[in-house]
């Protein structure tokens, strides 16, 4: 195995020769209910998820000035896109409890920040990694705050150019760096998730993991980026795709989350190492069919 392509996710090592990390994105699938948050951490815990993911934004930041006072129907009335956006945002009480029913059920935690003031906030919760959107891999004010971080980092790479990704890998750095390929559509349709630039950013960053977020419909895709040599895997998750919210569609309900987590598993056993060896339970086989050859070969 490469060295250099190790990270570690908390105490959990990602890379070649390790078992796929699967995280299960909630998101802002919650709608902003810390009920609904904490059963779909539920539901990544019984499928054999390695880590839950979130969203934390500075509404007032992140959304542009322009759009702050447009007015959008929503499950809970008619509102301000400004007032939706903090009506969906968790705070520190929320995260809070995330955090004490994450340990609970043993599952580690993270977010995706999409700016500085959310870093901070998560920052207080010492989480295992950070996560940087595809929206923000031109975001240099906030690459250079993840950075400086010191935590791990799992670059999406959707809606961005090879010459987009290359510079935000020069503000990250490679040494704590994670790399997921990524196509940015809701849902995703299979001609356009081109799953062989996992093998082209393999090649581009040969001492950096190489990763897969999915947004498509279905599971084979994913497993598929598996068998291409994908460590990290995360998909949206939902307790139901009909919910409410812009990347339901795009998410994994309870019983595909856990058909998903037992394929890739059963992939990652199956690729084996690319030794050839001949197997005991082949010998009797072996010698019951073949007629011709050395029969005492070393097994």
């Amino acid at each position: 195995m490469d060295l250099n392509r190790l990270r570690y996710i908390g105490d959990r090592p990602v890379g070649p020769d390790h078992p796929v990390y699967v995280t299960g994105e909630i998101g802002i699938n919650h709608n902003g209910s810390l009920e609904d948050a904490l059963a779909m951490i539920d539901v990544a815990a019984t499928a054999g998820c390695d880590a839950v993911k979130f969203q934390k934004r500075t509404p007032e930041i992140c959304v542009p000035a322009d759009q702050q006072g447009v007015e959008r129907d929503t499950p809970w009335g008619r509102m301000t896109y400004l007032k939706y956006r903090h009506r969906v945002e968790f705070g520190t009480e929320e995260y809070a409890a995330i955090e004490r029913y994450c340990a609970s059920r043993g599952m580690a935690w993270f977010a995706s920040p999409w700016d500085v003031p959310s870093v901070d906030f998560l920052e207080t919760f010492d989480p295992p990694a950070h996560k940087i959107a595809s929206a923000c891999l031109t975001d240099d004010e906030l690459l250079a705050r993840v950075r400086d971080t010191g935590r791990t980092v799992i670059l999406s790479t959707g809606m961005s150019s090879l010459e987009q990704i290359r510079h935000a890998v020069d503000v990250l750095g490679r040494e704590k760096l994670i790399i997921c390929h990524t196509t940015s559509s809701y849902p995703a349709p299979a001609p356009e998730l081109n799953l062989r630039m996992i093998h082209t950013l393999m090649h581009a960053y040969p001492d950096v993991p190489i990763g897969y977020s999915g947004h498509e419909i279905g599971l084979q895709t994913t497993v598929a980026a598996v068998a291409l040599g994908a460590c990290f895997v995360e998909r949206h998750i939902t307790l139901d795709r009909a919910n409410w919210g812009s990347d339901q569609a795009a998410s994994v309900e309870p019983g595909g989350l856990q058909r998903l987590v037992r394929d890739i598993r059963t992939v990652e056993a199956a690729l084996g190492d690319g030794v050839k060896r001949v197997y005991d339970s082949e010998v009797p086989i072996r010698a019951k069919l073949r007629r011709v050859g050395l029969e005492t070969a070393v097994s």
